[in-house]
This record gives structure tokens, C-alpha cells and sequence, in this order.
């Protein structure tokens, strides 16, 4: 790491989901994105000062505090091996890998090179999930008996589905791997590790190869039981940054967090989401910022390489389960 006090890092890959992290980059005063890897070198161009069209020059050339990984899933593996090589430490985006076997290729790969490498996991970031665990915490539904996630957003439907991510239709794993292993995770950081999950699948539009709709039933260590119910055929009402809304039942009262982002106690509203600014509640800063904040101190990642595996472990178990129809192991 330099001397200077600000971490000079590299991005590669520059598709669609890169605009935002670069946006949260560029308002964070001591970081400096100062070189992105793409094929398409117009499209580094636009995101760093120094361009390469492969990640392979960006390592040769630059002298990197981090790399920023923003590629497609396939592409996560060689690029973390060669920042292994490079020792330059990693924020990945999610999913982290293509296969169970890759996922730990990966970590351990990072591991054996003593880099630091954390999966880039903005929903447990979401101001209304970090202000519905502190609540929850601090007693304000009692015991937790149930939890709900709903997830949804109209892209998914029609010849031509997800027009921002095109390459989702010829995906063969598509809701649970890309978007429902958010809310596994999440709720996880907020009721503790999962034990078992069954799961139901459906491909609903029959021009894309994954599964579009998956209900799923989490039961965590501590016995508690949640479902998490995601399609791409609705926009939620009301609309808002939170992509679905979120129901947390306990003994004493009950949590909901709408598609706002505002969350409410019973009928009383407790908390009104006032962020506007970045991806969905500025949670691409919010994780961005715990990576730089725990890179300096040395301080352990919630989403590091190894601790995310058991998120990862969970989506392969309800795909397990989708496949037998019956609850497979967390």
C-alpha cells in the first residue's frame, strides 16, 4: 500500500453495474480510481485516466492499492488469481463465481497469497436493513418469530428481458444465484447463519434459460423461519429503492420496511428513508467505504471471501433443494 493517503485502485471490467461504483468511488475523498481494464477500451476510457484493454497491462503497469472487480461472474476466477500474483487486494463483485467449486477456488486462492479479498455485497448495506437490525437488536419486535422478503421489478417479462443486463436471459441460474443470494445474505447478517432451505422454482418466460420465480424457506440455526419470494414480473407498490419490501414479525410487535425504504413499527412509521443519492440507498458507497475502512485498519470484512461462502453455500443448497423437492442443508 502506498505511503500517500489515498488508495489508488484499478477497476476491471466497465459494463453496466460498474457506474455505480464508480460513482460511489468518486465521492469518496481518499480513493482514486486511476486505471480501468475493459475489451472495450472506449469504455476504460470513460471510467479511469489510463486506460488497458486487458487486466493483464493494468497489473504491469500500475502500481495498485486494490483492484475493483466488476466483470461478469466467469471472468472473477483468472482475475483474482492474477491479482494474487500481483498481491493487490480485491473487492468482487457478487456472485462471486459461476460454481460452488469456483467460489472456493477463489477464496482460497486469495488465502494462499495472503491478499485481502471481499465480496462486493451492497444489500446488507441498505440504510433500512442496517437501521432494521439495530432496531430488532435492541428489542423493538421481541423474540423474532417469522421474517418475508419480497423481491420484484418489472424487466423480466417479454422477448427482449433485464434490457439493462441483457445476458441475464442465457443465464442456466438466474434468480437465486443473481438477485435472491441478496436476501439470503441478508438475512443472514440479520438472524444468523441458515441451516436448511427449501425452495420452489418456476421459469415463467420461456425466452430465458433460468429459473424466473423461486420461493424460498429459510430455517436458521436458532429454528426461526423466514421465506424469501422473488419474481421479475411486477414493479412493488409503492415503487422505491428497495426493490420489494421486507416483514419481520416478533413476539411484541412487527417490523415492515416498504419499497420506499421507510420502515414502520405496527402502523406507526419509525424511520423514513431520506437517501437519494447513489444505488439503492447509497449502498454501493456504504460497502465500498467498509472496504476501505477495513483494508487501512486491517479489520475484518462482513463479506469477506470466506465468510461469504456460507451465503453461497445457501443458494447452492436451494437449488439442491429445487432439484430433489425437499429441504437440502444450508
Amino acid at each position: 500500500m502506498t505511503e500517500s493517503n489515498i488508495l489508488r485502485g484499478g477497476i476491471a471490467g466497465c459494463g453496466y453495474f460498474s457506474q455505480f461504483h464508480l460513482e460511489a468511488w468518486g465521492r469518496m475523498p481518499d480513493v482514486e480510481i486511476v486505471a480501468a481494464a475493459d475489451p472495450d477500451l472506449r469504455r476504460a476510457q470513460n471510467a479511469a485516466p489510463r486506460a488497458y484493454a486487458t487486466a493483464e497491462e493494468m497489473f504491469e503497469r500500475e502500481s495498485l492499492d486494490f483492484v475493483d472487480i466488476t466483470t461478469r461472474p466467469e471472468w472473477h476466477l483468472p482475475l483474482v488469481d492474477l491479482a494474487a500474483r500481483h498481491k493487490v487486494p480485491v473487492i468482487c463483485q457478487k456472485p462471486i463465481a459461476p460454481s460452488w467449486e469456483s467460489a472456493v477456488q477463489i477464496v482460497e486462492i486469495a488465502e494462499t497469497a495472503g491478499i485481502p479479498c471481499m465480496v462486493h455485497e451492497n444489500w446488507r448495506w441498505q440504510p433500512w436493513y442496517r437501521e432494521a437490525a439495530r432496531r430488532i437488536a435492541g428489542g423493538a419486535i421481541g423474540n423474532p418469530v417469522a421474517y418475508q422478503f419480497r423481491t420484484r421489478q418489472k424487466d423480466g417479462l417479454g422477448d427482449t428481458p433485464y434490457p439493462n443486463q441483457p445476458y441475464f436471459a442465457r443465464m442456466p441460474r438466474l434468480l437465486i444465484y443473481e438477485t435472491l443470494i441478496h436476501h439470503i445474505d441478508t438475512a443472514r447478517f440479520l438472524f444468523g447463519e441458515v441451516a436448511s432451505v427449501l425452495a420452489r422454482t418456476r421459469r415463467y418466460n420461456p425466452m430465458i434459460l433460468g429459473e424466473d420465480q423461486a420461493i424460498l424457506t429459510l430455517t436458521h440455526e436458532s429454528g426461526l423461519c423466514g421465506v424469501v419470494d422473488g419474481n421479475r414480473f411486477a414493479d412493488p407498490i409503492p415503487a422505491g429503492p428497495a426493490m420489494g419490501d421486507a416483514v419481520f414479525e416478533g413476539e411484541e410487535a412487527v417490523l415492515t420496511i416498504l419499497a420506499t425504504g421507510d420502515i414502520y413499527r405496527n402502523r406507526e412509521k419509525v424511520w423514513e428513508n431520506t437517501v437519494n443519492t447513489g444505488y439503492r440507498g447509497d449502498s454501493v458507497l456504504a460497502t465500498q467505504r467498509h472496504f476501505i475502512d477495513c483494508l487501512r485498519s486491517g479489520g475484518p470484512f462482513e463479506s469477506g471471501g470466506r465468510e461469504y461462502l456460507k451465503t453461497v453455500r445457501v443458494v447452492e443448497a436451494a437449488y439442491e433443494s429445487a432439484g430433489i423437492g425437499r429441504a437440502a442443508s444450508g
